[in-house]
């Protein structure tokens, strides 16, 4: 027997071990963390609208969706999507609930944008990274459809791909909603995000 295994098999040490990594565990509960990825128009308002859901650790506003690598806001980010990447505690709150989340806080009827904002980059999208993302994802989104069978939900269901954070410079559009309260306050009034949320869902709408 070799030392390490000699070392190993002392109670003494296999509590220690187990003490500790337990320990580190609980100490980091972003151990046990999921993420998510969803497009919703202006990541300003899906921060905003996610940061609040019990469970959810952190949002995070970028780019997603195109080839460009390192696309920027004010630069190149032809074919991407601005998103929010939702780091999540499924012990908490599941995908599904992040789902059902996500589908009140966008107008799924919009093909070229939502809101006020209209293009390619703010057009509304759930990116699924397993089966069983896509499995709820096309579920959820048929329940919605069948909610509304006079009008047609275009929001996509596509695979997941590179995730690129908003950074460097750009870095204030980061928590922008925290940050500047009033300004984030008359960009969403004005928009009329809310405004139509309420008219789509009613009740239903979350803001």
């Amino acid at each position: 027997m070799n030392t390490a295994a000699r070392v190993w098999r002392h109670p003494q040490v296999r509590r220690a071990v187990t003490t500790f990594l337990l320990l580190a565990l609980v100490a980091s509960p972003a151990a046990w963390a999921e993420k998510a990825y969803l497009a919703g128009g202006c990541f300003w308002c899906m921060e905003s609208d996610f940061e609040g859901l019990p469970g959810v650790q952190d949002v995070v506003s970028g780019f997603t969706g195109g080839t460009v690598e390192n696309p920027t806001y004010n630069g190149n980010h032809t074919g991407h999507y601005e998103a929010v990447e939702i780091t999540y505690d499924p012990s908490i709150v599941s995908y599904q609930d992040l789902l059902n989340h996500y589908w009140v806080n966008i107008d799924p009827f919009d093909a070229i944008g939502q809101f006020c904002d209209k293009g390619p980059s703010y057009r509304a999208a759930i990116f699924v990274a397993t089966p069983e993302e896509r499995r709820l994802a096309e579920q959820s989104k048929q329940k919605v459809q069948a909610m509304f069978p006079d009008e047609q939900v275009v929001t996509e269901i596509l695979d997941a791909s590179i995730f690129y954070p908003i950074t460097g410079d750009e870095s204030a559009h980061q928590d922008y909603y925290k940050n500047n309260p009033l300004r984030y306050k008359f960009y969403r009034y004005s928009c009329g995000r809310d405004a139509r949320l309420e008219e789509i869902w009613g009740d239903q709408a979350t803001h």
